[in-house]
């Protein structure tokens, strides 16, 4: 992102950390761009809010220097950045779509993403464990979210086999429960979306 000179868009307090690495490889701290809880910007046609999201957000010990990362380790304790984030984009074509990120439940999926923004898109953590997983992900798609589509991600296995959806998955599980029209990321592959989060481009 240095070399391109690329904005990066964080919540809470990841600004200043980041705006310290940036520098440190070269890069502009103003490259690192604060949005607050309510608050968009807006880059190049996209407008990007964040959202709160329910997840740890330490950072290990191994990205700090000096004596106070040894400090760190030595006392078994992680450094908190802030709360963690989620992401609604505003696409100049209207299309408004969620970014789940690492998240549980959180009841801000139906206050503030459905009702407020009107996601007609969602990408949607399945990892279980550290996330929600395929069954309380599909509900939170189902009963609070209500998006026209769904691409599901951080799924933490093998998911597909020339382009087809293997059993017994998380995947599987999820796209079964889910009632949007859901879609597994491909590599390679490009999907387009209109306004009313239908896919448009590179659906199947």
């Amino acid at each position: 992102m240095v070399a391109k000179k690329a904005q990066l868009l964080v919540g809470s307090e990841m600004a200043s950390f980041f705006a310290k690495k940036i520098a440190g490889a070269s890069g502009q701290p103003s490259q690192s761009v604060v949005v607050r809880f309510g608050a968009s910007r807006k880059v190049g046609g996209v407008t990007v809010t964040t959202v709160p999201g329910v997840h740890s957000n330490g950072l290990a010990d191994a990205f700090l220097e000096g004596d106070f990362a040894k400090q760190v380790a030595d006392n078994g304790v992680t450094i908190s950045l802030g709360p963690a984030t989620g992401y609604v984009l505003t696409f100049s074509n209207g299309l408004v779509a969620y970014l789940s990120g690492d998240t549980g439940i959180t009841s801000e999926q139906r206050l503030v993403v459905h009702d407020y923004y009107k996601a007609k898109l969602a990408v949607i953590n399945i990892g279980d464990v550290f996330t929600t997983g395929p069954q309380e992900a599909a509900w939170v798609m189902n009963n609070m979210v209500q998006p026209t589509s769904v691409i599901c991600s951080h799924a933490n296995e093998p998911a597909t086999k020339d382009g087809k959806v293997l059993p017994n998955t998380r995947t599987a599980a999820f796209v079964e429960k889910t009632k949007a029209t859901a879609f597994v990321p491909l590599s390679g592959k490009t999907m387009e979306f209109g306004d009313d989060g239908n896919c448009t481009k590179g659906c199947r």
